[in-house]
């Protein structure tokens, strides 16, 4: 079942990304509007996927507190990245979701529409990203982030980029803590999807609390890569799923 639920995923997202993202650039002109209408559409179509996945047994998830999610506006949502199946799990319950994307990816014909619809950012020029960021905040959107860059790698010592700490100070917008754990090895790093655990993956993903950015910005004139490097040391003890709590 895990094959056919991926092939699922697969067509749907096809479809969507050739036909459904590209007909709303074409339709609506107003980019918050569209923004929002894809935004939500993508929370759908992901909820559709878990509860599929859920049915046939492929995997199980809780996601706790979400109704923080609800609370949130122009902040940054933080998270581990262990899986990846992390972004479809919590955009899915996500009100509004603003995600960085990389620059190649509007070279490619099936991701360069969504990414348009849906108002994604791509990452490339540094000053121009947090621009960008910094925009979005304001207007209250949400932007989720994966400051390790890339998934999890098992072995390897759990480290964080600055990227995220750099979008929220620059910007002084909250952050908000997600940690994701699961019980099983699936799809992480270096697993592909076919590397299927013998017991059924369960997901827990905590929706945590919010960190106030004023509390790392100092405002003696320090230096902002002095704020940066230590709400990256914050963070990186936050998610670490190996740190002492």
């Amino acid at each position: 079942m895990t094959g056919f639920s991926f092939c699922v995923f697969g067509l749907g997202a096809l479809l969507l990304s050739t036909f459904f993202f590209n007909l709303l650039n074409c339709v609506i002109r107003d980019d918050k509007k569209r923004h929002e209408l894809t935004q939500k559409s993508i929370r759908y179509s992901f909820k559709l996927f878990l509860l599929l996945t859920k049915i046939t047994g492929v995997l199980d998830y809780q996601i706790s507190n979400v109704e923080k999610l609800s609370e949130d506006d122009g902040c940054l949502v933080v998270a581990n990245h262990p899986n990846l199946l992390d972004y479809v799990l919590i955009t899915s319950v996500m009100p509004k979701c603003t995600c960085i994307v990389k620059n190649t990816l509007l070279n490619n014909f099936f991701m360069k529409g969504v990414i348009k619809a849906a108002g994604y950012i791509p990452n490339n020029d540094p000053e121009q990203l947090l621009k960008d960021c910094h925009h979005c905040l304001v207007k209250g959107d949400m932007i989720l982030v994966f400051p390790e860059g890339t998934r999890t790698v098992e072995g390897e010592p759990f480290k964080l980029q600055r990227g995220a700490a750099n979008i929220a100070i620059r910007s002084r917008a909250d952050i908000r803590i997600v940690s994701i754990f699961c019980s099983e090895v699936f799809l992480t790093k270096n697993k592909k999807w076919y590397h299927v655990p013998l017991r059924k993956p369960v997901f827990n993903i905590e929706v945590g609390r919010k960190l106030s950015i004023n509390s790392f910005i100092h405002e003696d004139g320090a230096s902002l890569a002095i704020d940066v490097r230590k709400l990256t040391g914050y963070l990186t003890g936050l998610l670490d799923p190996n740190a002492e709590k």
